[in-house]
């Protein structure tokens, strides 16, 4: 609800500050007092065209900030905490919204302290304030709005709605919608032929094996020429040559063995001689061996070469461990080899879901038409009460997209006289009809509504004596549920039990301290003063023992 507004330098207000109460908020005072600004304050801080105009003479800015409390009002919480991109625990429970006119037309708006674009005020009153009057009127003329509150009068008994029917809409177009993102996702893929890209990945990384020997043998295949001119050096030096390292240690061996037979002590040195040779005899033959297996091979060499060039380019591809993204890449193509399989699936789910949803959603456009019905007549009925008998609310059921609320799309349409075609309630002319209206639609969705303040202003234009009684008790109806401030010109209204507040003119600086200015200012009236307001509104500026007398029989 609206807790405390506070207004400074717009139009002929000075500075004002007023705490309003839940229930029912009665603003009066006489003509030209400044009571509408009240209301243009409030459009102002709600995302309404800010224009210079409104900056009283003299001052440099307007400023207009509103307090709403949504103490236990968790859905506005969770939808202003969307509106503005926070979560809740930091939102909190009170929301300030400030509004800033300069003088040159520069508007800026702020939430909770942070600066904020004027498109969000905007957002933030289609939830929390309804205005009611000839030029400004919100959440209920709103076509976008009206499903919502069709559906809650069904909710509410008025309609045959079947058992848990929007609860099976929404899940029948979850699993379609589900099976949508899915089959797109699929389908994607398969258009785009990524299993067989992926298969021509996978080939080539089979086809290009990493082997850890592959760069050793292309070195040793082209230097193939010194290679084997340097094992048959070290093969004869060492081996198989006339005067080879391993003939001449056979000489070596034979003397000392003959040395050995004399002094025993040389036996150790004679085994150490022993065992080199004998390692060095079977290194010749290793060598011999190795320099047979040396041979050119330009053909095998190119072979490699490209071998190596491929897999160097296939790791900057697919990084270093060619096994692994080949392992991902066998994963990926299996998955896919079963694409259509998974198609065909899902799309006799998809088609058993749609079944569903398309069957609950007729079954809800059919509860919804005769719940249209039903509400069409309460709207009307209350409509009557208020004045406007040949008045006719028709809820036309259309057909829109299918989605998670159903395949229907509903819209007010009224005519206000007798022979006149129905028409959205945006083209209502009258500022008083619409207002009615209005009342008459929040009337019967008095505990539907999302909006926790409703202002009425003009709701009793054009309308006296019994009907004036009647949209004041229509007021009290509707502020049991919803906080409603009400600014009227008529006594039967405003001795409605609720809030009292009187709006007036003065001028200060009449002293001779400084210049004349007219200023408007408000004030909750007590009791008594309540009774003498009352009075004025029924008698004119004398309040007689008469009019102050049939002011307390109303205020009973």
């Amino acid at each position: 609800m609206l807790s405390h507004l506070r207004v400074r330098q717009l139009a002929i207000i000075s500075e004002l500050e007023v705490a309003f109460s839940s229930g029912l908020n009665l603003v009066t005072g006489e003509t030209g007092a400044g009571k509408s600004i009240i209301v243009a304050a409030l459009q102002l801080v709600l995302g309404g065209r800010g224009r210079p105009q409104l900056v009283r003479t003299g001052a440099e800015r307007a400023e207009v900030e509103a307090l709403f409390d949504l103490a236990g009002d968790d859905a506005a919480l969770r939808r202003v905490a969307g509106v503005l991109g926070l979560a809740e625990e930091e939102l909190g429970t009170e929301i300030v919204v400030r509004r800033v006119l300069d003088a040159g037309g520069r508007s800026r708006a702020y939430v909770n302290g942070r600066l904020t674009a004027v498109a969000q005020l905007g957002a933030l009153a289609r939830g929390l304030v309804d205005i009611s009057s000839q030029h400004e009127h919100h959440t209920l003329v709103d076509p976008a709005t009206h499903l919502h509150y069709l559906d809650a009068f069904m909710a509410r008994g008025g309609g045959a709605e079947p058992q848990g029917l929007h609860a099976r809409m929404a899940a029948a177009w979850a699993v379609v919608a589900t099976a949508d993102a899915a089959l797109v996702q699929l389908h994607g893929a398969v258009a785009e032929g990524r299993g067989d890209f992926l298969r021509f990945q996978l080939a080539e990384l089979d086809r290009v094996a990493d082997g850890p020997g592959l760069e050793a043998e292309i070195l040793r295949l082209r230097h193939a020429d010194r290679l084997g001119l340097a094992l048959e050096r070290a093969e004869v030096l060492l081996w198989s040559g006339d005067r080879s390292l391993t003939g001449g240690l056979a000489t070596v061996l034979r003397d000392l063995a003959a040395a050995a037979e004399v002094d025993p002590a040389l036996r150790p040195l004679l085994e150490r001689v022993e065992g080199s040779a004998a390692e060095l005899e079977d290194a010749g033959r290793e060598i011999a061996q190795r320099r047979r297996g040396v041979r050119a091979d330009p053909v095998r060499l190119a072979a490699l070469e490209e071998r190596l060039h491929e897999l160097r380019r296939l790791r900057r591809r697919h990084g270093e461990d060619l096994a692994a993204a080949a392992a991902l890449l066998r994963a990926e193509v299996a998955r896919l080899d079963g694409a259509e399989a998974r198609l065909a699936l899902l799309e006799v789910a998809r088609g058993v879901a749609m079944g569903e949803a398309l069957a609950v959603a007729e079954l809800l456009s059919n509860a919804r038409r005769l719940a249209g019905t039903a509400l069409g007549a309460a709207i009307s009925a209350e409509l009557a009460s208020l004045g406007m008998g040949e008045a006719r609310v028709d809820v036309a059921v259309s057909e829109a997209g299918l989605g998670a609320s159903g395949q229907d799309r509903a819209e007010y349409l009224i005519a206000t006289n007798r022979g006149e075609p129905p028409r959205p309630l945006a083209q209502v002319a009258s500022g008083g009809e619409l207002s009615r209206s209005l009342l008459a639609v929040k009337r019967v969705l008095a505990a539907a509504g999302p909006v926790g303040l409703y202002v009425f202003d003009e709701v009793d234009s054009g309308v006296g004596g019994a009907i004036a009684d009647a949209i004041g008790k229509k007021l009290v109806e509707v502020a049991r549920h919803h906080q409603v401030l009400c600014i009227t010109h008529l006594p039967q209204i405003a001795a409605q039990p609720g809030h009292h507040f009187h709006v007036r003119k003065v001028v200060v600086g009449a002293d001779g301290t400084g210049a004349e200015r007219t200023e408007s200012r408000i004030h909750r009236l007590s009791a008594a003063e309540r009774v003498e307001e009352v009075a004025r509104m029924l008698g004119g500026a004398a309040v007689t023992v008469t009019t102050r007398a049939a002011a307390q029989e109303l205020l009973l």
